[in-house]
């Protein structure tokens, strides 16, 4: 499935540099607004160590592992909503998207510029979190429209019509859509097609000297402060520090590197996952000689659907799946031994998968 998250943020707070960081695609990085006009898009492997682990056992061909779309969207400002600096196109960007990390400015550097003439992450997020409310508050109010004549003899219509009622009411007060309380899951199956941004699930990175990125800075402290009531995950990185890291030739130069910071793993590595995460996705893995691979699901998914990632034959043939716990696999060092040891589960259709199962498809075409 191919996974896009979108980073945003207003002009020169490091996200084109963070982007360089992630992937092999480069963004231009420049101290002036709107150096990215076209959203530079880089396929990012997620780091898994039970990946090394199962490769290392099987000794398989090839290893492959799950990848996540990242996408650098231009800067926003004030206005985007109405089209300003390019806004339709951005905000049209950030729609093609399933989450979003929204990078803040949280570092001194007179050297850099700032769009608003001073470091304000809080002001920063309001400004892009008040454009992608304006522009939803748009959508709502055309769809409302559309919707109301037809709510008053429609059974459908009229549910969509109240759940845009309370959806624009809560915009209006200034918030976003995912912090609307009094909507569930099935509701938003009615607005689904409106494919609203302040609905995304959102992270937030921010970005920090050198300095600040063990403890964060009081920037930081001011920003978890300004989030804590919407759930969402607050990452603390030096673009910086990343950049330098993305320079070093082998592996274990960027180990060293890492370990004179007093750091154990890059930020880069960290928003990866966190990415990953924020999109509530699990991992699968296949396990031969020919290929050692990792799958991504949704949380959730049954046997069947996770056979259909593999190919939609998989999962319209689905006779059953042969399935591994990993601590099973690794702690017993091969497929046969866990057969022996009675380890391997068959499982049918209703089998909801587990993060980190090793598992063979049986099906029927």
């Amino acid at each position: 499935m191919a996974l896009q998250c979108g980073i945003v943020g207003l002009p020169n707070v490091g996200k084109s540099t963070l982007f360089n960081c992630l992937s092999n695609a480069k963004a231009q990085a420049a101290n002036f607004p709107f150096c990215t006009i076209e959203p530079n898009i880089g396929v990012i492997t997620v780091p898994d160590e039970r990946l090394t682990k199962l490769a290392e056992l099987v000794k398989p061909n090839r290893v492959v592992p799950n990848t996540i779309e990242i996408v650098d969207i231009a800067g926003l400002v004030k206005g985007a909503s109405k089209g300003e600096g390019l806004g339709n196109q951005f905000l049209g960007n950030i729609r093609a998207t399933n989450a979003i990390i929204h990078v803040l400015r949280c570092f001194d550097d007179g050297n850099v510029i700032h769009v608003d003439g001073s470091v304000d992450p809080i002001r920063d997020k309001e400004i892009i979190d008040t454009e992608l409310q304006l522009k939803d508050l748009d959508t709502v109010s055309k769809r409302i429209q559309k919707v109301e004549k037809m709510a008053k003899t429609d059974k459908d219509a009229k549910r969509t019509f109240d759940l845009l009622s309370i959806i624009k009411t809560h915009l209006e007060g200034g918030n976003s859509v995912r912090s609307a309380t009094a909507l569930n899951a099935d509701d938003f199956d009615y607005i689904e097609d409106l494919g609203l941004l302040t609905q995304k699930p959102v992270m937030y990175v921010c970005n920090v000297d050198e300095n600040s990125v063990i403890n964060g800075n009081a920037y930081v402290d001011q920003v978890k402060e300004a989030v804590k009531g919407e759930g969402a995950e607050v990452l603390v990185i030096s673009a910086k520090i990343e950049s330098e890291i993305a320079e070093l030739e082998s592996y274990e130069e960027r180990q060293e590197f890492l370990a004179d910071l007093g750091l154990s793993e890059s930020g880069v590595n960290k928003l990866i996952v966190a990415a990953y995460r924020l999109l509530d996705l699990y991992t699968y893995f296949t396990a031969g000689v020919q290929e050692v691979r990792s799958w991504t699901i949704t949380k959730g998914f049954t046997a069947p659907q996770a056979a259909g990632v593999i190919h939609t034959d998989f999962e319209k043939g689905f006779i059953r799946a042969e399935v591994i716990k990993y601590n099973d696999f690794i702690t017993l060092g091969s497929e046969n031994a866990c057969k022996d040891a009675g380890k391997l589960g068959v499982e049918g259709k209703t089998y909801v998968v587990e993060d980190g199962d090793i598992m063979h498809f049986r099906f029927n075409v």
